[in-house]
């Protein structure tokens, strides 16, 4: 096994022993099915027994027991153990029920309350997404086997036997086993799934590849730079696993309504005991007081709310982001992709004394095919546009900081920045504009000015300005890995004044960890690199279906990166949360009024329990309007 496979595997036993919702485990998740058909045939079985047949009160009661036995306990020991963690969620009265209801041997009312209460868990097991699918899909990318050149053989190895300065071969359509330099072959790779930028990269000799990329048709012969334990994949995977064991275990509403209301009807429970000395008033009060309004119809609500959401394109991935979105107060946008389409295209060419604009486009051109550089595709469309006929460098190399250079057509070409040009050659660069842009030189000389624009989304601007008066966003951040002047100047143009720029995915962690310590975050972003980001987020908005990892570090993926899809996303959660909280606070309601007439003695347990279905069905009828679309969904003008 490799190196990298196992710290993947270490990361996923990592994630897989701990439950995802608190006090909830796991084994208790994947009998719920069987426990909800095992209390509807025990409840049955017992009606019958009692009322169609002539038999013994002990055998009327034996598929009782079986319920509880099977149902109540496991149950209940889990609220045992929640119990010793210091969890006391809204279903721990409905564990108070189950145990009461034994002692005072009222079996059908406790073998009720375990129908309601693995009924409502059932639904909410379907409604939530229980684990995230991130590690498990960066784990299984990497191969097990390489193939490394020994002399003019190949053999098959394990990956993690792999040294720098080994001759590999990557055979087409595989994954990229290290960060390497191309030797033998020209090709293209998809790195995509790293990079976030969605086109193939050319690749020939001299050309840089990256660990985890897939390659094209064609086999390349590569050196191996650093071993799949150092790649920039692994270091990627590494953030992203400490950012999903750092995430912050959101308090469900379910809970948050439960732990004021269990302490009231536990205490009218004690009192009616107290004052009228008979134990069963205790019991009645408690399975009057099992709050199933929380645990089925908030259950129910959601997944309206994901059927909703799923019809317009929002495909919401873990429930509990849309009790969350409507309470986030700080949205965190990425830029590329997100607030821009992420496609630059060449507005402007500015050629030196000397040259003309079809020859530099040509050579810069015919050397961009093999530069994985954003601005690259922006160039070669420029030269396929003019129908120019590119050559084959001779060389080609990309070192970081210092740009694309290489032989085209007997010329030294180099493609860099104004900070990494020769200072001798400075003085005949133009103006500097905001925006982006690329400086040539060929041969020694200065040759040319290239600047792009990357096209802001008409809706960005207009979805911005509303965040504040329309969903109480208090801080709008903008954060990116582009370069300074085209961060603060995308913040200029659509109204956010905290721009941060030059963002490794590392550095994106954790600034946004710190600021969702201080308030609930939403973050905006698309691509690979925004995964550990979107995870560490309170709620994590993924644009666009082509970024695998993460659409499944986010919580919601917006399918076709539209600003309107996430504004109705978050009005959405916040219909969602109004219509819960009528289903929730006026099931409550009602039972407390069944309390009162429970404590007096007016409803013995099992009417008791009947008289909570009843609510329970009203709360439902209520939870599912989620489901019905409003007459309008969004409030920005694009």
């Amino acid at each position: 096994m490799t190196t990298s496979l196992s710290i993947s595997q270490r990361a996923l036993r990592s994630e897989s022993q701990g439950s995802k919702w608190p006090g909830t485990s796991r084994i208790w998740e994947h009998r719920q099915p069987l426990i909800v058909t095992l209390a509807v045939i025990g409840i049955a079985c017992h009606l019958v027994l009692r009322f169609a047949t002539d038999a013994s009160p002990r055998t009327q009661v034996w598929p009782l027991w079986l319920v509880l036995g099977f149902g109540g306990m496991p149950l209940v020991g889990d609220l045992t153990a929640k119990l010793v963690r210091g969890h006391f969620g809204s279903d721990l009265l409905a564990g108070i029920s189950i145990v009461t209801s034994v002692i005072l041997h009222e079996y059908l009312a406790g073998a009720i309350v375990v129908l309601m209460l693995s009924g409502g868990e059932a639904i909410e097991s379907f409604a939530i997404d229980r684990a995230s699918f991130a590690l498990k899909a960066l784990a299984n990318r990497l191969p097990a086997v390489v193939h490394r050149r020994n002399i003019e053989r190949l053999i098959d190895v394990a990956l993690n036997q792999v040294v720098p300065g080994d001759t590999l071969v990557v055979f087409p359509h595989e994954i990229c086993p290290a960060d390497g330099v191309v030797l033998e072959g020209h090709g293209a790779m998809d790195e995509a799934f790293l990079t976030g930028e969605p086109f193939r990269i050319s690749k020939a000799p001299g050309a840089n590849v990256l660990c985890g990329a897939m390659n094209g048709d064609t086999a390349l012969t590569i050196r191996a730079e650093k071993p799949a334990s150092d790649s920039r994949y692994e270091r990627i995977m590494e953030v992203m696993r400490s950012s999903e064991q750092s995430a912050p275990r959101l308090r469900r509403l379910g809970d948050t309504l439960g732990a004021a209301y269990t302490p009231i009807a536990v205490a009218i429970g004690l009192a009616a005991w107290l004052l009228s000395g008979n134990a069963s008033r205790f019991l009645a009060v408690m399975v009057v007081a099992t709050p199933c309004p929380l645990l089925i119809a908030i259950p129910v609500g959601i997944i309206g709310a994901i059927s909703l959401s799923a019809r317009r394109g929002i495909i919401v991935r873990k429930a509990a982001v849309l009790e969350q979105a409507d309470t986030c107060r700080t949205m965190i946008f990425d830029k590329t992709g997100t607030l821009t389409y992420g496609k630059p295209t060449l507005s402007e060419l500015l050629t030196a004394s000397g040259f003309n604009d079809d020859e530099v486009l040509t050579l810069v051109a015919s050397l961009e095919r093999y530069s994985k550089h954003p601005l690259a595709r922006a160039v070669v469309s420029a030269a396929e546009e003019h129908k120019l006929a590119m050559h084959e460098p001779a060389r080609v190399s990309e070192l970081p900081g210092k740009g694309l250079s290489g032989n085209v057509n007997g010329h030294e070409v180099q493609v860099t920045g104004r900070a990494a040009l020769d200072p001798a050659l400075a003085s005949a660069l133009p103006d500097l504009k905001a925006g982006l842009e690329c400086v040539v030189s060929i041969d020694g000389r200065y040759a040319a000015t290239f600047r792009f624009a990357d096209e802001v989304k008409p809706s960005s601007r207009s979805f911005v300005q509303h965040l504040r008066p329309r969903h109480r966003v208090r801080e709008l951040v903008l954060l990116s890995g582009d370069r300074k002047r085209e961060v603060q100047s995308l913040g200029k143009r659509v109204g956010i004044e905290r721009a941060y720029f030059e963002q490794s995915p590392e550095q994106k962690l954790r600034f946004v960890t710190e600021e969702t310590e201080r308030s609930r975050t939403l973050y905006v972003g698309d691509g690979i690199n925004d995964a550990p980001a979107l995870a560490a987020a309170t709620v994590g908005v993924a644009m666009g279906s082509d970024g695998q990892i993460a659409g499944e570090a986010a919580g919601v993926v917006i399918l076709d990166s539209s600003m309107q899809r996430v504004d109705e996303f978050l009005h959405i959660s916040r219909r969602m949360r109004k219509i819960i909280l009528q289903s929730a606070i006026g099931g409550m309601a009602l039972s407390v009024v069944g309390m009162g007439l429970a404590s007096t003695g007016h409803l013995p347990p099992v009417a008791g329990a009947l008289c909570q279905e009843a609510i329970d069905v009203l709360a439902v009828i209520n939870a599912l309007r989620t489901a019905l679309p409003p007459r309008v969904l969004t409030d920005f003008n694009v």
